[in-house]
């Protein structure tokens, strides 16, 4: 029976080749989240929440420079590779044309930081955290994860990043054995993401015969018009998800830094649950909606309804067994993070529906710029909604803060969808 039931399941190549990189995610996504929460219970109780606070806010100044770098990319040059993958010239220009972009991004982001750090006294105060951090944007650069979801080949970065996250994990139980040797966490993070960037472009030049070319302006221009409503809808989103962390530390201490990061890290966790789904029907949908249109809205509505359903589960349990989940993984020290926990319990579900509704219907669709407009307004409602509600409840306010902006970013994409749905269907 379940040999039937598989065989009628995946009996055509594609959705074979769907399952293949959904697992393939699957285990990328436990590297890039699970490995690392298999050390945040060793991490919180050896750093203590002041040390712990601050690698977080070292490490959300530094996700800044991130989406500098990513500009974009990871749907853009995602959805690009994906038409054009039969094409050795077209994708090999894409390749070339993106990573001559961000390596330029990449130059202008440390000159921002050394700037930054070197004019602030409370950078200036932990500089060498935040230099070897920055190991981690050069690693990302390096490694191209777009061209990989682009052809499909998800067990590429699957492979590497489970050797990177492993690394990271052990080395951790092996050089952090007391608060001072923090500056360790860094250093291991940066070295796996640039040894995992360097063993990617071995595999594009041997796997996929592509060899870097320098492009002409014409091509370079053209990606950064291609990848500029993302780009810019990434940067908007981040003043309310990423600044959350940095407002607090502004605000409050990094120790309240510390509580918030910590549930936080829980959060992001479950929230990689639907990741591998997210990132492996984007670039099926786009070549879908570009084959058609119906076929790949029929598509996503299938695959919200079944994910979503499992991610308000995941938010049911975490929000009952909040208490539980922080003793466990957190610690006594850290009791303080069960009511952060709670409050953004919810999360994981209510961005998982927002993601369909926004960036696999409204950016295939071709609605980038209401996805753009719809994302400006609530980043500047939701740095304003943080700053009020963190200055008031300190990081208890910084989890309520978040969980209104998400929800009213999600019913903007609902109302948007709604309206448009039935026009394209």
């Amino acid at each position: 029976m379940i040999v039937t039931l598989k065989a009628k399941l995946f009996n055509t190549e594609e959705k074979q080749r769907l399952l293949s990189n959904i697992l393939s995610l699957g285990v990328l996504q436990g590297a890039n989240y699970l490995l690392p929460l298999l050390t945040l219970p060793y991490l919180v109780r050896v750093l203590g929440p002041e040390y712990f606070g601050l690698l977080a806010f070292v490490g959300a100044t530094i996700a800044y420079l991130s989406l500098i770098t990513d500009y974009g990319f990871n749907l853009s040059a995602t959805r690009q590779i994906s038409i054009h993958r039969n094409n050795q010239a077209r994708i090999s220009d894409i390749f070339c044309s993106v990573m001559i972009i961000k390596v330029a991004l990449m130059l202008v982001s440390f000159l921002l930081m050394a700037l930054l750090v070197f004019s602030v006294e409370t950078f200036r105060q932990y500089w060498q955290v935040y230099f070897v951090t920055f190991g981690a944007v050069i690693g990302q650069v390096l490694f191209p994860v777009w061209f990989f979801q682009g052809m499909e080949k998800m067990k590429y970065i699957t492979y590497l990043n489970l050797m990177s996250k492993t690394f990271f994990t052990l080395s951790v139980f092996i050089f952090v054995q007391e608060k001072t040797d923090y500056i360790w966490v860094p250093i291991l993070t940066s070295t796996g993401y640039i040894a995992a960037g360097i063993g990617s472009l071995y595999i594009i030049k041997k796997e996929f015969f592509i060899d870097f070319k320098w492009q002409n302006w014409q091509l370079i221009k053209y990606q950064l018009i291609d990848g500029w409503h993302v780009f810019f809808s990434s940067i908007a989103i981040s003043l309310y998800t990423v600044t959350t962390i940095f407002i607090v530390g502004l605000f409050v201490n990094s120790m309240a830094v510390g509580y918030f990061s910590a549930a936080d890290k829980i959060i992001q966790a479950l929230k990689g649950l639907y990741t591998p789904v997210s990132q492996a029907i984007y670039p099926l949908i786009g070549k879908k909606m570009h084959e058609n249109r119906l076929e790949g809205l029929a598509f996503v509505r299938k695959v919200m309804c079944i994910v979503g359903s499992v991610m308000f589960f995941v938010s049911l349990i975490v929000f009952f067994y909040a208490e539980q989940i922080v003793g466990l993984l957190l610690g006594e020290q850290y009791m303080q993070s069960v009511v952060l926990l709670k409050i953004m319990a919810f999360l994981p579900f209510v961005i998982c529906i927002s993601n369909f509704l926004g960036v696999q219907f409204m950016l295939n669709i071709g609605l980038k710029k209401e996805f753009s407009v719809i994302v400006l307004l609530m980043a500047i409602f939701g740095m304003l909604n943080s700053v009020f509600f963190i200055s008031i409840f300190k990081e208890g306010g910084a989890a309520f803060a978040l969980l209104i902006t998400e929800i009213l970013v999600t019913v903007l994409f609902l109302i948007i969808v709604r309206k448009r749905w039935k026009d394209v269907g």
